[in-house]
């Protein structure tokens, strides 16, 4: 089928949910992907943050192949190697005791909040139910993660959402301070922000909210799904800050693609939840269980990470040297980077693409930059030169 074709039968056939590039992606393959068209495009996206390990890597392949001429799936009512062994890598390399295997980010949120309310529960707090999020946040779009997003126009379509869920501004504490209670069960956040704006949390917001859910007796969750695994030059974002959350949720990179999400608990919190209480037909299947493993195995060595952090330092440089007024601000952490306007990016992500660069948006004025983790100097340069152009003609 040629192009045009592709893109009238979509409009025909699917939901019409997404303002979808005039083009159709076919292959892709490092940092690189490619048109039916056959014009190749540097991938500075990543598939929102995803493929951390670039397009078709070959070990990812290899191991998806295998597994799936092995076992594709059994459904959790079965015990599965590769299920197992990432659960094992994930609990070894972080503050957590137990995993929950989920599909996506957005499922990984709804059931963290499910288990702060359980937890709460189990504890002797019927009227412990309030959950506190914070402004600009993104948690996801099913009921209960999208009560705890910040932006209207993802919320109030659907309204009325799950009861129960404040906002206070993010990096503030005394904002924060005022809302959490011991009616409070869960506080909600991400280290770093993403769909936000790319906005890092201050060490002294993180820590406050640590001491300030201790002294309420709430648990303290960590939204990582874009952040986490490697993609701020550390494992996870929340390193950085010397602070332990009770939950931690992940997905995006953790299959390179593949579907999956997954909650990090601690002890006192698995032990909260009960056989049936939460559940899930495909989620933690063999197949994406085993790329997963070799996501998890590459990104955690040290010297990757040390290259993730070196890389995001010297594409910020190059951000920052770029001669435009236009540029307000350039931040971020590692691979995962905010470029702010003064005039709307989505002109320049269209002049981007025509010049065979891939970005995105965090908002109308921000340009957010997710590379695949695999990136080189070479690759960076390349970037900018195009997006100084991109900016130059804004």
């Amino acid at each position: 089928m040629d192009k045009q074709s592709i893109i009238a039968d979509e409009a025909r056939y699917v939901m019409q949910t997404y303002r979808r590039a005039e083009m159709v992606l076919e292959r892709g393959e490092g940092v690189y992907l490619y048109d039916t068209d056959g014009r190749r495009y540097l991938d500075f996206m990543a598939g929102i943050a995803v493929v951390a390990l670039g397009h078709s890597d070959p070990e990812v392949a290899t191991a998806v192949a295998e597994q799936a001429a092995t076992l594709t799936h059994v459904s959790n009512l079965f015990h599965t190697i590769p299920q197992v062994g990432l659960a094992q890598r994930l609990v070894e390399h972080s503050f957590a005791d137990r995993v929950f295997f989920t599909n996506s980010g957005s499922e990984a949120n709804e059931g963290a909040l499910k288990f702060a309310r359980k937890w709460a529960r189990a504890r002797g707090g019927e009227g412990q139910h309030e959950i506190v999020a914070f402004g600009g946040s993104f948690h996801g779009r099913t009921m209960g993660a999208l009560s705890t997003t910040y932006k209207a126009i993802y919320r109030e379509p659907f309204a009325p959402l799950v009861p129960g869920v404040c906002f206070a501004p993010f990096n503030d504490l005394d904002a924060a301070r005022a809302l959490i209670s011991d009616a409070t069960c869960a506080v909600i956040v991400e280290p770093v922000q993403g769909e936000g704006g790319i906005h890092a949390a201050t060490p002294e917001f993180l820590r406050g909210l640590r001491a300030l859910c201790d002294e309420h007796g709430a648990l303290l969750i960590f939204d990582e799904v874009q952040c986490g695994l490697g993609r701020t030059g550390r494992l996870w974002a929340h390193e950085a800050y010397d602070v332990t959350p009770d939950v931690m949720t992940l997905a995006k990179p953790l299959a390179n693609g593949l579907p999956i999400g997954a909650i990090l608990v601690t002890e006192d919190v698995a032990a909260a939840i009960g056989p049936g209480e939460h559940g899930s037909t495909f989620a933690g299947g063999p197949v994406v269980c085993r790329a997963a493993q070799v996501v998890f195995d590459r990104v955690s060595r040290p010297d990757f990470l040390a290259a993730v952090a070196a890389n995001g330092d010297y594409l910020r440089r190059r951000l920052r040297a770029l001669d435009s007024p236009h540029i307000v601000d350039v931040r971020g952490a590692g691979l995962l980077v905010g470029v702010e306007l003064d005039v709307p990016v989505a002109p320049i992500l269209a002049a981007a693409r025509a010049r065979g660069l891939l970005v995105i948006n965090a908002g109308d004025k921000v340009l957010r930059i997710a590379p695949p983790l695999i990136v080189t100097p070479e690759h960076i340069d390349d970037a900018v030169a195009i997006l100084s152009e991109c900016v130059g003609q804004a």
